[in-house]
């Protein structure tokens, strides 16, 4: 693992400033790129601190706050220990922003940090990786569907939204896909139930998308978040070494 050099960026985008995070080995290379979709509790430590751990393992990786529409980072007032109780009124502030991210948004969006990401000395300019948890994961999604020959790798956790009835789903995208795939499902997540999962591996196979999709047992939705009550250790463990096996093999 490398040392990790981090710093907070801004980044014009299509509504304003986007503020984000952005990391990388300190070794003065050039280094494969990774977009790092946030969850909805937007880029605070725990982010970042996983930003870096991609960045040690040889990345330079960008984490955009994708709410910079209402503010920079953290938009909210976080504890530091995200629990149940007060939930339900921090997500009445969460779900407006989480609703003006629209497929047309987030494509846009990407567009924006895509071209700051690959422009950096510290990245080789070859297509990147990108990975988000939970709302994150559409946001993934939606980026390789949207940028096909930008995305080489694509990874969600938790993932929330992917494959709903709504016409505006990021599965309907899989036919634009040239990305290899991976996602971990938290098991009997309420935000991801087995029809949206197995909607989502139907439209990949019939439109040839390399993807894996894991359910990770006994794990529940934001198992990866070591800020919140849902983290799941040895979860957390499994979906490092997925993640960085898509990104080595691909990347």
């Amino acid at each position: 693992m490398s040392e990790a050099h981090g710093t907070t960026v801004d980044i014009p985008a299509p509504d304003g400033t986007a503020d984000a995070y952005y990391t990388h080995p300190g070794d003065g290379a050039a280094h494969p790129a990774v977009l790092l979709y946030m969850d909805a509790f937007s880029v605070r430590p725990q982010l970042r601190a996983m930003a870096d751990r991609i960045a040690g393992a040889g990345y330079a990786v960008l984490a955009p706050n994708v709410f910079y529409r209402h503010g920079r980072a953290p938009v909210v007032d976080l504890p530091d220990k995200i629990a149940d109780e007060g939930r339900e009124a921090l997500f009445a502030k969460l779900f407006p922003m989480m609703g003006d991210l629209t497929e047309e948004a987030v494509t846009a969006d990407a567009e924006a940090y895509l071209a700051w990401l690959q422009a950096r000395p510290e990245t080789d300019g070859r297509p990147v990786g990108t990975v988000g948890y939970c709302m994150g994961a559409r946001l993934a999604l939606i980026t390789a569907g949207r940028h096909p020959g930008r995305v080489a790798a694509a990874a969600g956790f938790h993932a929330a939204g992917l494959a709903t009835e709504d016409p505006g789903s990021p599965h309907l995208l899989a036919d634009r896909i040239t990305a290899e795939l991976y996602f971990g499902h938290a098991d009997g997540d309420p935000a991801n139930p087995p029809e949206q999962q197995e909607r989502l591996a139907q439209a990949l196979s019939a439109a040839g998308v390399r993807h894996t999709a894991e359910v990770y047992t006994g794990a529940d939705h934001g198992f990866t978040m070591a800020d919140t009550e849902a983290y799941a250790p040895e979860a957390a463990d499994r979906h490092w070494k997925a993640l960085l096996d898509l990104f080595a093999r691909t990347l």
